[in-house]
């Protein structure tokens, strides 16, 4: 997802992070102005959620160029998934009014014989872009991964988004993108488990290059 800037318009509800449990059926909204928004919280992915975040993914990456073409970033997805390659603990999945509207893919990788976590994809719906929803999926992702000792978070993304968030050129840290063109777009998030033993070749789940 690309960075926004907020309305001006209103003050929107910063999202919610619910660790378990299930969502309630109602959330109170909020007027301010001319918006009318509804509260977001963001929850651990659930078995459930695979068809809507497919959706999210559709939506999020569509193209008007590409016409009625699936985009890539849906079958990246759906191949994680099915081989059982997403990590559930480190993925989440945001809800408003209890439907799906954003998700991020935490899925198992290796730097050299050190494993570690890759982010992607990671999208929200056009509608309910530009609410913070992005970078609380982003940011729910990276504590729960610190929580568990993972060494190292990579993706492939904007330096100038992604900066925002402690990402870094992965090679500032010895880790080496499986494309050397991916230049600084090839991005690492040390967290506190992490140590410079942590260096080498980078390499994505096989769904990354199916």
């Amino acid at each position: 997802m690309k960075p926004h800037q907020a309305s001006t318009q209103c003050q929107r509800e910063a999202p919610t992070l619910v660790r378990s449990g299930d969502i309630p059926e109602h959330w109170p909204t909020r007027t301010c102005g001319a918006c009318d928004h509804v509260r977001v919280i963001v929850r651990p992915q659930e078995p459930r959620d695979y068809e809507a975040a497919k959706v999210v993914y559709a939506e999020a990456f569509k193209r008007q160029d590409h016409g009625d073409r699936v985009p890539p970033e849906v079958g990246i997805f759906a191949a994680l998934w099915e081989a059982k390659d997403v990590i559930d603990e480190l993925s989440f999945t945001a809800l408003a009014q209890n439907a799906v509207v954003g998700h991020v893919t935490a899925s198992r990788a290796k730097v050299g014989f050190d494993s570690v976590v890759a982010v992607g994809p990671i999208g929200v719906l056009p509608d309910h872009q530009a609410r913070g929803i992005g970078s609380a999926l982003m940011n729910a992702l990276l504590s729960a991964a610190d929580a568990q000792d993972v060494p190292l978070v990579v993706l492939l993304g904007s330096p100038q988004y992604y900066g925002r968030f402690g990402f870094r050129p992965a090679v500032e840290l010895g880790v080496m993108p499986p494309e050397p063109r991916w230049s600084s777009a090839f991005q690492a998030r040390p967290l506190r488990a992490y140590t410079p033993s942590v260096a080498g070749p980078f390499e994505y789940a096989p769904a990354f290059s199916s």
